[in-house]
């Protein structure tokens, strides 16, 4: 079916990253490149796991980030995981410069990527110094570990995370 351009004007942002081509593409390798892993994977699911969690945490913490942008960051988070795991880029660089791209492809401002880029960037959590300096930075690196299974994971004791970084309880 294919789509007028009326109806291409009312496409949100984020649906948009989810139809951009390089998205699409990325996912896939992810997918290839994980599907022996017994760990964690970097799915779609992940990514919109990630992206309500955050929600959730910025409405619990008054933060008043918009969900355009919040479910941006999550959805592109770690869209760089393939490019880890075939040419050994860290994950948070390879997402932040394949974010350029679709956001800019997708509408968003610059302002707009700045901000996704920059939390995308530092959502691993070694920049992640003072929570209350980047809600969005600060939201995406907490969902993203909330939304790990750690506790009910059947790879748990071949797990290379430290007890810290697991999420060991239901998180409520």
């Amino acid at each position: 079916m294919q789509k007028n351009m009326f109806q291409i004007e009312k496409i949100s942002k984020c649906q948009r990253i989810i139809e951009h081509p390089l998205y699409r593409q990325e996912l896939e390798k992810i997918e290839k490149c994980e599907a022996d892993r017994i760990f964690c994977n970097h799915s779609f699911n992940h990514f919109m796991d990630v992206a309500r969690i955050a929600y959730i945490l910025n409405l619990e913490r008054n933060f008043s980030l918009s969900r355009n942008i919040i479910y941006a960051a999550a959805l592109l988070h770690d869209i760089g995981r393939a490019k880890q795991y075939i040419e050994g880029i860290p994950h948070e660089e390879a997402g932040a410069e394949i974010s350029k791209v679709i956001l800019t492809d997708c509408g968003y401002s610059e302002d707009e990527i700045s901000v996704i880029v920059d939390a995308i960037s530092n959502h691993r959590g070694s920049n992640h110094i003072d929570s209350t300096s980047n809600a969005l930075i600060d939201i995406l690196y907490t969902a993203d570990k909330a939304s790990r299974q750690c506790f009910n994971c059947k790879a748990q004791n071949e797990c290379n995370w430290s007890l810290e970084k697991r999420n060991l309880e239901v998180y409520l």
